[in-house]
This record gives structure tokens, sequence and C-alpha cells, in this order.
């Protein structure tokens, strides 16, 4: 594959990593020996095929890494993508995006991704989870991990985002939006395959389709590249389920939430019981308020009522980040009043109408509607069930065969929209629909009845 690009790019490029360096057209020429009028009619666009030599002289002397060095290749009309690349192809050309905050309360989650994907057996993984429960974040950290402990090269693709265009502004195209462009057209069912592996070949890499919801299966193509190349490892972070034949899937569900007071069994709160201690949700929701309101005083009133926030928006770090930025316009009380009764009303930013993209209430809506009319129906159902029911109990309140509600519930656990409580005294696992999906889950049952009826009729 050829990758055609104007001698304007080659002069921008060179321009932009001498000013990176810090040093002059003269000083450079002093470094490389390359001469000044060389390097003036390069970053002027006057030459066309300057010689490989001279861009090697040039890239030493200004200590370019191997990533600017492939950017400084390929922007040279004619040059060979594919083999820049496999020269460069390491940890540094490329890097996981750098996330912004600390991940909050998933250690066990990581430490269980994280071991999955340093085992030789398991090399396509799902993290699986409703919208907005942090797999981004999660799969960020255990990508940052391998690359910083291992030096393992990651492929990230954002899925979400538009593909990038050919080339660049100046008629270019990096060396990692030509590797993310070619993983997503594999991922996508279309072509990339030669290019990407040829590149890869035996190296360990972490390959991350990030938000990939737009097919349930895993695309020929995309197997192909793991079968080729037999040290890459896939990482999905996906809404929906991939019902692909060896692809491990590991449910991500929101943050545990607590009780609304620690107390002794009895319901008598214990003196001196911390009300954050061990709670990542109240944790998170703490500081989303400290950030927006630092102006009110952590004390037990206001930390009592992140705890009920944090309860009635699941631990969603999504939803209870939305729900920190109406403080703005209400007081901790009133937002909590509205988080109990409808919590859809808060689970968007204040400014959701002018980012663009769609909100979290749009995408809870939309997990509820794909499901299929069973467990729909059954969610309707349990929604109605105050929490920590088990299966069973289930089954025999519904009248309904046990295999059938595991199934159902199982499918349910997948996609996010039921969690499995703490607190199992005699060792039966009990369960609970989330506060954010309660109403949804009603108005879709509500949409099933009549097309029942129909057919009976």
């Amino acid at each position: 594959m050829t990758e055609q690009a104007s001698p304007d790019g080659l002069a921008e490029q060179l321009r932009a990593a001498r000013q990176w360096a810090g040093i002059t057209q003269e000083q450079l020429a002093g470094l490389s020996t390359v001469s000044v009028r060389a390097i003036r009619d390069l970053e002027q666009g006057r030459v066309r095929h300057p010689r490989r030599e001279t861009l090697r002289l040039l890239a030493g002397a200004m200590r370019l890494s191997d990533a600017r060095r492939a950017a400084l290749e390929l922007a040279v009309e004619g040059a060979e993508a594919g083999t820049v690349m496999r020269e460069a192809y390491g940890a540094e050309l490329a890097p996981p995006p750098k996330p912004l905050r600390r991940l909050v309360g998933r250690a066990e989650e990581l430490r269980s991704l994280t071991g999955l994907l340093a085992t030789e057996n398991e090399r396509l993984l799902s993290v699986v989870g409703l919208a907005g429960v942090g797999k981004t974040r999660l799969a960020q950290e255990a990508a940052l991990l391998l690359h910083g402990r291992d030096r393992t090269p990651v492929v990230w693709v954002d899925m979400d985002e538009a593909a990038p265009p050919a080339s660049g502004p100046a008629g270019t195209r990096s060396p990692r939006s030509a590797l993310t462009g070619w993983a997503r057209s594999l991922a996508l069912g279309g072509r990339g395959l030669d290019e990407l592996a040829s590149v890869i070949r035996g190296r360990a890499t972490l390959l991350v389709l990030d938000g990939h919801d737009t097919t349930p299966h895993i695309t020929p193509p995309l197997l192909e590249l793991l079968h080729v190349c037999e040290h890459l490892k896939v990482l999905i972070t996906t809404r929906e389920p991939h019902r692909t034949p060896g692809n491990r899937m590991l449910p991500l569900g929101p943050l545990p939430v607590p009780d609304p007071e620690p107390s002794d069994g009895t319901g008598t709160p214990q003196p001196g019981a911390s009300l954050t201690a061990g709670q990542p949700a109240v944790e998170l929701m703490l500081s989303y308020v400290g950030h927006m309101r630092p102006d009110l005083m952590p004390g037990d009133s206001l930390v009592r009522t992140v705890v009920h926030l944090s309860r009635a928006l699941d631990g969603v770090p999504r939803a209870m980040e939305a729900a920190a930025s109406w403080l703005l316009l209400r007081s901790p009380a009133e937002l909590l009043r509205i988080a109990l009764t409808a919590p859809l009303d808060v689970v968007d930013d204040v400014t959701a109408g002018e980012t663009g993209g769609e909100g979290l209430a749009a995408l809870l809506s939309a997990a509820v509607h794909r499901l299929d009319d069973g467990p729909a129906a059954l969610l309707g159902d349990l929604s109605l069930l105050p929490d920590g029911w088990s299966a069973d109990q289930a089954a025999a309140g519904l009248s309904t065969p046990p295999a059938a509600v595991v199934r159902d519930v199982h499918a349910l656990m997948l996609r996010g929209l039921v969690r499995r409580l703490p607190g199992e005294e005699d060792g039966t696992p009990r369960f609970g629909v989330l506060n954010l999906v309660r109403q949804l889950a009603a108005e879709r049952a509500a949409q099933l009845v009549p097309a029942a009826a129909l057919v009976s009729s």
C-alpha cells in the first residue's frame, strides 16, 4: 500500500520537527552535515524526493523519536507506509491514550483483566457493560500497565469517532492514524489485513477497539488478523455482547453502592462509622460534588445526601458526574429528590444539548429497547420487585421455569441492567434492577402486552 503525499507535507513535518528540537537551520546543518541550502529547499517544499540518507541524517541530528522519524518519512511522496512503520513499530509509535483522572474502585476488575491479558490462552476479550459504567477507563488502565511494564505496543481505536481522512491538512497521514485506520476497517469487515499484519508480524501487540457496538459478531478479517499475528491480543469494550467462539466476556457492573447508613445489622448506625471508607461510589460522587461546588462543606449532612445520591444513580460514574453538574442550579437536597423519583432527568450534563452526541438517558433507553421480547418482559416484571431477589424467588413469583429466568437474568446482567448485590449470607446470589432503568423497563414491558394480546386473539 502506498501513501501519496505532497511535498508541502514533508516541508511542514520538517519545520515542525526542527522547531520542536529548538534549533535553527544553520544549527541543523552543522549537526547533520546537510547543507543549509538543502534544508531550506526541503522546508520550502522545493524537493519532492529527498534521499532517505538525508532524512536519516536530519532525524538523527534533531534526535527525533521513532514515531517522528516515521511521520517524516511518510510525508515523502511515494513512501511505502508498511515499510516505514515496520521499521519504526514499537511501544513509542503505538501508545494508549493517557487518562485525565485516576481509576477509582476497580482494583479487582483491573487485576482480572490484566491477568487475562498476560496469559497466552486468552487473545480475544470483551469488557461488556452499560453505557457510562467505565469500560473505556478500565481498558485504558490495563493498556497503560502493559505498555509501561512490558513495552507492548497498543493500537487504540475509538470506534465512536469517524474514520480519519486519508491525509492530514498538509496531505500527510501520520503513522498512528494509518494503524488505527487499518484496524477500524478490519473491525467493520473492510480492508487492511495485509497492511496491519505486515507491521505487527510476530510482535506482541494489544489492539483495543473501544466502543465497538455496531455488530454482535467479530468480523472474519479481524479473526484472520488474530490467526496471522500469533502474539496479538484484541480487547473490545462494548455495550452489547460479541457472540464469537473464543471471545472471553468480562461483564463490568456499576461501582458498589453502600447502604444508606453503616450499621451493625439492626439498622442502627455504628458510632464513628465512616460513610465513605471503602465506598468508591461515594468517594467518586463526593469528588464530582467538590469540583462543581467547592463552597459546599463536606459535613455529615452533605455526605449522607451524597450516599443516597450514589445509590439512586446506581454507582454509574457517568450518571453521577452528570448529576453533579446540576448542582449549579439545584441544592444537594433538591437534586436527591429528583434522582429518587426521576433519575433520568439528571443523568445528562446541563450542557448535553450543546456538546452533541447521545446523552446517557438516550443510551439507557436504547439498551432496554434492544432487548429481545423475553428478557424485556422479565426485566419489566423484575423492576417491580424490591432489591434482593434470587433467581428461584423470581421464577416462583412469576410462575416461570427457573431455567428460563436464569438464562434471561444472565443476559440482563451481561448488559448491566441487572446487578448482583453483596451480602449473600446464605450463599444464594441476590440481584436487583438498576434504578436508572426501572421506568424504562416498565414502559418497554407495557409495549409487549398489546402485541401478546393480538397474537392470542
